[in-house]
């Protein structure tokens, strides 16, 4: 009888490695990742897209799950972005921002965004939209913060409800989520 093939222990892997350290972050919600210092320890082959995608090794990762749990152990350092566990920090590539916000709702007159990976943000003074212009399309570029430095690109429709919103103030498309009031752009300026 014939001893079958070594199958490759795909627990050894370096993506399945991460994910298994992430989820013995202890508590509920989002692991702490603000305090774990682990040295860097190189870098793992993982690209959030412009359009929001996750990809490992040059392949969408498939399960929603595994992008989640990926998603609360992302932390922006000066260095970059990583994904941090208590013992491993490695650092991932962001051709944009790492979230995407796609959609808004309006509760007790304070505007909530959630992004594509389930987080929710109420825009104010802890969650800033900021407008830039992108330097090479010369069109609006909206964000929100999400948490620590990590940022959701608004996505053009939620943008677009956002100018729907907008009240003019001082020449300026502006809109207000409780007490706080964040700038469009100039009106007249195709918004």
């Amino acid at each position: 009888m014939q001893t079958p093939p070594d199958k490759p222990d795909h627990k050894n892997s370096p993506l399945q490695a991460v994910a298994e350290a992430a989820r013995q972050a202890p508590g509920r919600g989002l692991p702490p990742v603000h305090l774990w210092h682990p040295d860097h320890c190189g870098d793992i082959d993982i690209v959030i897209r412009a359009d929001g995608v996750w990809m490992h090794e040059g392949s969408p990762i498939g399960r929603p799950e595994m992008v989640r749990l990926f998603s609360t152990i992302l932390r922006k350092d000066p260095d970059g972005y990583h994904l941090v566990t208590p013992v491993e920090k490695l650092a991932i590539t962001v051709e944009d921002l790492p979230f995407r916000a796609i959609s808004v709702r309006e509760e007790a007159g304070e505007l909530v965004f959630v992004t594509d990976q389930g987080d929710e943000a109420v825009a104010g003074g802890e969650h800033a939209i900021v407008v830039e212009t992108d330097a090479e399309t010369g069109e609006p570029a909206p964000r929100v913060h999400v948490r620590g430095d990590l940022w959701a690109r608004i996505v053009r429709p939620v943008f677009y409800e956002l100018v729907e919103r907008a009240q003019e103030i001082d020449g300026t498309l502006a809109v207000r989520s409780g007490e706080s009031v964040f700038a469009l752009g100039p009106k007249g300026s195709g918004l």
